[in-house]
């Protein structure tokens, strides 16, 4: 059985590689180069696989899942400028694109599901065109 559950919030980003230049970032990245960077509402899925509880016939406690998402993905990211926020944009060592960020929140939930309950799926959209996804392996 699979659950899955939508949250949303506000941030922007910039595609810009430091060793690049001006030049170079506005040529491989276009607008989405420009400073300070620009805004989406995120939508993000994510999907948690597991059998039922006997008792309560759901896949995880919908308050826990909840509060995870809260406090890992919206109390994290709603209002901030990714590039400044999750570390590995902030060096640098990433860019903040829809994948990335998919393979951070992935890191961020999946430690912290408990019981039987397994992250299937994190999807994260920019908007209604553009989505990235991490799937489990197996």
């Amino acid at each position: 059985m699979t659950l899955t559950r939508v949250v949303t919030f506000h941030a922007r980003h910039r595609y810009y590689r430091a060793g690049w230049g001006d030049a170079e970032n506005q040529r491989r990245f276009g607008p989405a180069s420009e400073a300070p960077g620009h805004g989406h509402l995120y939508r993000v899925e994510v999907s948690v696989r597991g059998p039922l509880d006997a008792e309560t016939q759901m896949v995880i406690d919908l308050a826990l899942l909840d509060e995870i998402l809260a406090t890992e993905i919206v109390g994290r990211l709603d209002g901030q400028h990714l590039n400044e926020v999750v570390p590995p944009f902030a060096t640098g060592e990433e860019l903040p694109s829809c994948e990335a960020l998919a393979r951070w929140i992935w890191a961020r939930v999946g430690v912290r599901l408990s019981g039987a309950a397994r992250l299937e799926r994190v999807r994260v959209a920019e908007d209604d065109t553009l989505w990235a996804e991490c799937l489990a392996s197996g």
